[in-house]
């Protein structure tokens, strides 16, 4: 475990700057490249945890969220169309009423579901409520965003059974935007710190070790780590959660540089190429942007590039920017699929030629990061995000993406 950069020696720097320099590979399709790292930006991406976390800087920032009242305010698109998506949702609702439990016991697709939807609902409704009050100013969103995360910072203890993992991913992965908002925002939050202990002791010790299951599982409590050491202003959880986030981005996608196989995640104790098909879901060809799970179907697919780009845009309002590491992947990800999505013909060697579902409301935050911020051409995405507008939720952990991230230059 990597703790915080004091006294760390030039030596492990200069490592990781090598290992980073490895990782960047030469677009190999068609379009505008994703621009080379600098030796200034490596430098930046291969250091620890930041020595004054920003906040509110958990997916949004402070002038992210200006950026976004100010165009709600002048009655500008897509922004104006999702607030009033979001402000007509049921998680914006002033008459909500939290169901909080001590104990959460989730099985395998949430069957048994004893507070499984509750948690993640009401941790949902309160990142809507939080994000309500930042832009309409009225003062009785951010109480009862508040009175949700009041009660459950009273009464939870535990998450339990086999979803125990994904679950505490999904729902740690809404509390801390909230409670960025809120604690940074508002003008008072009296239980903040009792909410802190809840994040410390009940949700943090479930997801910042991992998991060896699909990759979305290990990408989700990723990211719910990752916020909750911003809140907590914990350089070690942080630093652990992106050591995770850079072994597993590049063994759940696939890029042609990668060679023959997908790569394994660290631990995962994948040695064989029979292993790593199996894992692949019996997929034995790959291409660019290829997902673990695109043959599985395309809505676990898309949770787990959401959180690949929900982790790289925290990283970046942290000062430690992750999308030059990953943009060759993730551009390739989102393309691939969106060019699938938006009706192309599924060739027989990807999936037996048939993907199911689809990537629910994903692509702003890395279509935004990648296309309006590092000047990636991404047709297929654009289109896609473009159709989607205005993205709501999945009602698991992604919510309100058009509203806050579309075309948002901060």
């Amino acid at each position: 475990m990597r703790t915080g950069s004091i006294g760390r020696g030039l030596g492990l720097a200069t490592a990781l700057a090598a290992l980073l320099t490895a990782a960047l590979v030469t677009p190999a399709s068609a379009g505008r490249a994703a621009p080379a790292a600098n030796p200034r930006a490596m430098q930046a991406a291969a250091a620890a945890a930041p020595a004054a976390f920003t906040h509110p800087g958990v997916l949004v920032s402070r002038p992210q969220l200006d950026f976004v009242r100010t165009k709600v305010q002048a009655g500008a698109q897509p922004w104006k169309s999702a607030y009033d998506q979001m402000m007509a949702s049921k998680y914006a609702s002033l008459t909500r009423t939290a169901k909080p439990r001590a104990v959460v016991e989730c099985g395998s697709y949430s069957n048994p579901n004893y507070g499984c939807t509750d948690e993640r609902e009401d941790a949902i409704a309160a990142y809507t409520l939080a994000l309500a009050w930042h832009i309409n100013q009225d003062s009785r969103y951010a109480q009862k965003s508040i009175e949700i995360m009041d009660a459950w910072s009273a009464v939870i203890q535990d998450h339990t059974n086999s979803n125990a993992p994904l679950q505490t991913g999904w729902a740690g992965s809404s509390w801390p935007r909230a409670a960025e908002i809120i604690k940074y925002t508002y003008s008072s939050w009296p239980n903040s710190g009792r909410f802190a202990t809840m994040l410390r002791n009940v949700y943090l010790p479930k997801v910042i070790n991992g998991s060896n299951s699909n990759g979305n599982w290990e990408l989700s409590m990723t990211e719910a780590a990752i916020g909750i050491a911003v809140f907590l202003e914990d350089r070690t959880a942080y630093d652990k959660a992106v050591t995770k986030f850079r072994g597993r981005v590049p063994a759940y996608i696939y890029i042609n540089a990668d060679g023959a196989l997908p790569k394994a995640a660290p631990g995962s104790g994948l040695d064989t190429r029979d292993e790593i098909i199996n894992y692949w879901q019996g997929q034995s060809t790959f291409m660019d942007g290829l997902s673990q799970e695109t043959c599985r179907d395309l809505t676990h697919t898309g949770y787990g590039i959401s959180a690949i780009s929900h982790i790289a845009e925290t990283s970046r309002i942290q000062g430690q920017d992750l999308y030059p590491e990953i943009a060759e992947r993730l551009r390739h990800a989102l393309g691939l699929h969106a060019k699938y999505q938006l009706g192309a013909a599924v060739p027989a060697n990807l999936c037996g030629g048939t993907l199911k579902d689809n990537l629910g409301p994903i692509t702003e935050v890395g279509f935004n990061a990648l296309h309006n911020r590092m000047g990636i051409a991404m047709t297929n995405t654009q289109t896609l995000t473009e159709q989607q507008r205005p993205a709501g939720t999945n009602n698991l952990f992604v919510a309100w993406e058009t509203l806050t991230h579309a075309n948002n230059p901060n």
